[in-house]
């Protein structure tokens, strides 16, 4: 992985988000903490907690009502859509429960079409897929259509099509929520390789046993985030 330039990824300083009434509903309270470079982090918490609110304010995806936040290095709380798109395209990478593939197509064109939002020349793309396919131990499908694959298969795919832009960020929601036991253990198997290798992840999750493999855990209680210790 390319090495980052700075300490923190993720700066947040009482970010809030609150959606109108009647009656108004605050999603998220005031929080703040930092997210260091190549930590690897979970955030747990009951459904309705905040948790997708969280993601979807750390991915931009929706802007905060109130608070700072810093992603790399650049502040991004206060951006307009396109400049948040282009940041979103560049120094995020999402991983999801649903895999969000493009079934007719081959391993390779998935992964690939990562990059085509980069500007990237075609033969570096396909030359840089080929790599991460390899990374993730999926060159043996990489012609395959993705329709053809397993749930664990998929995931990968998935995971590669992120880590071929080089993100700051890869935020995961609910990666094993489709799969199986040995499935979730081999995909968390992979996240936790990607870590040692300096990557910074943030995996959303209910489940206290794909948690306990993340190196440091915020849970979510009515909009609330805390630091949780793993041991607790």
């Amino acid at each position: 992985m390319t090495p980052r330039h700075h300490t923190d990824v993720v700066e947040v300083d009482g970010l809030t988000k609150s959606y109108p009434g009647p009656p108004s509903v605050t999603a998220l309270r005031p929080c703040s903490f930092t997210i260091r470079t190549g930590e690897y982090v979970a955030i747990t918490g009951p459904s309705g907690s905040g948790k997708s609110t969280l993601l979807s304010l750390l991915g931009l995806l929706d802007e905060p009502s109130a608070g700072q936040y810093r992603l790399d290095g650049i502040d991004v709380a206060d951006l307009n859509d396109r400049k948040r798109a282009a940041i979103r395209a560049h120094k995020i990478g999402f991983v999801f429960q649903a895999f969000h593939l493009i079934g007719y197509r081959s391993v390779l064109d998935n992964v690939q079409l990562g990059l085509t939002y980069q500007g990237v020349k075609r033969r570096q793309r396909r030359q840089r897929a080929l790599d991460m396919i390899e990374h993730v131990g999926l060159t043996h499908r990489t012609h395959a259509e993705c329709s053809t694959l397993s749930g664990g298969e998929r995931q990968r795919v998935a995971i590669a099509r992120v880590l071929v832009r080089e993100p700051a960020l890869v935020l995961c929601d609910e990666p094993t929520g489709n799969l199986d036991t040995d499935t979730s253990n081999q995909v968390l198997d992979l996240l936790e390789q990607l870590h040692y290798e300096g990557l910074t992840i943030v995996v959303i999750t209910h489940d206290p046993d794909t948690a306990k493999r993340a190196g440091r855990n915020l849970t979510i209680t009515d909009g609330t985030v805390h630091e949780h210790p793993i041991n607790a």
